[in-house]
């Protein structure tokens, strides 16, 4: 009973400690402001990089999206990053006021790419690097200009969904404007660095050029992360445009969630690892740093609820046996439950309460089994490429 009590206890502590974390920079996110940015008279040069593994069904839009921008053209390149795209796909880009760098790789990586890219491009003042689906909005090379010339080094600009026509993709739409209101508004208005998202990213050119020519991250699946580390060793902070918009293609299924999961799982563990290297650890007593390591251990918020649920579950049945188990008492955990449930309310936008999103939560059980099976099959991240195919869907 007494290490039953004492697991119960650790679990409590923390519990109590990640959500409330989590409850500051929601009410940080729903509530604070951050600086805006609109245009500059000054233009610096723009490179905007677009890796593309087989997505021949949604490449040759998004380049021709890239072009519309109001930022001078002058200023600004597109680079289409072709892997393994069909000689078809890569003749329609041509024809395109593009850049086309064609990689043959042995083992297919964004950050290799990407790495690619940086050796073959003239230098620019700034890289912004998007997704094969990803649509910018017409302003969105402006405001990263004006954030460049403000001072910052590192920007994070709103990545946002492009489709909510099926209850996974809202879902998965609600999920990244929560971790958009907690992660980056919040944590910006708390004076901490944005979490970067792995694609609506801008950098100093040369920089990023640097870190992408790092050994560890060419086969890091998760090349954002490990982005995230070489910022915190430059002591470089990450701001964050809320109205920059970066127009993404949401999961379609529920094996596509399963198989973004698990990719994602896995590189959380790996983010942690990377925070103990020899080379991070001589950082551990700073704040960036440790903020940094504290959100690694956060727990999804599915296996939260999922969490939830079982202490529930084992609530009544300790009630119904009168086994008395539970320990603290149960006014404690139903606590950190509406703490946690008044967290989501913060987090969630306006725009996501209507019958849309109530029916699509029915889909939640779903989904949190798929979060299971990526737990279990996350070592396979490690071995393979987990391609996420997107759905062209006429934007």
């Amino acid at each position: 009973m007494m290490t039953l009590h004492i697991l119960f206890i650790a679990l409590f502590i923390y519990l109590l400690t990640s959500i409330s974390y989590l409850f500051i920079l929601a009410a940080a996110g729903r509530w604070g402001t951050l600086n805006k940015y609109t245009s500059y008279p000054e233009k610096l040069h723009i490179a905007v990089l677009i890796p593309s593994y087989k997505e021949d069904n949604i490449i040759v839009h998004t380049a021709q999206h890239a072009l519309l921008q109001s930022y001078p053209l002058d200023k600004y390149s597109v680079t289409v990053i072709a892997d393994s795209l069909s000689p078809e796909t890569i003749n329609r880009l041509k024809s395109l006021p593009v850049n086309i760098i064609e990689v043959v790789l042995d083992k297919s990586m964004k950050a290799k790419s990407l790495n690619a890219a940086f050796n073959e491009l003239p230098t620019h003042d700034i890289a912004l690097i998007l997704d094969a689906d990803n649509l910018m909005s017409e302003d969105c090379l402006e405001k990263i200009n004006h954030a460049f010339h403000s001072g910052w080094k590192a920007v994070q600009c709103h990545r946002t969904a492009k489709n909510k026509n099926i209850p996974v993709a809202i879902l998965d739409s609600l999920s990244e404007e929560m971790n958009n209101t907690i992660f980056r508004k919040g944590q910006r208005v708390i004076g901490l660095s944005s979490a970067l998202i792995g694609s609506g990213m801008a950098f100093e050119f040369d920089i990023i050029k640097t870190i992408f020519a790092f050994p560890v991250i060419q086969n890091n699946p998760g090349e954002d992360k490990e982005v995230d580390v070489q910022l915190v060793k430059r002591n470089i902070v990450v701001e964050y445009i809320e109205d920059a918009y970066i127009y993404d293609e949401k999961v379609q299924s529920s094996q596509v969630f399963e198989k973004q999961r698990t990719r994602w799982i896995a590189t959380q563990v790996m983010h942690l690892k990377s925070f103990l290297r020899k080379d991070m650890l001589r950082l551990s007593g700073q704040r960036m740093y440790l903020h940094k390591v504290f959100q690694c251990l956060l727990l999804p918020r599915l296996l939260l609820m999922m969490i939830f649920l079982v202490l529930s579950l084992f609530m009544i049945a300790d009630t119904w046996l009168d086994g008395d188990l539970i320990y603290p008492g149960y006014g404690y955990w139903l606590s950190v439950m509406g703490l946690y449930t008044a967290t989501m309310i913060l987090a969630i936008p306006s725009s996501f309460y209507n019958k849309s999103t109530f029916f699509a939560f029915f889909t939640v059980p779903i989904l949190a089994f798929s979060m299971i099976k990526a737990i279990l099959h996350m070592r396979q991240n490690r071995a393979a490429f987990l391609h996420t195919p997107k759905v062209y869907s006429g934007h």
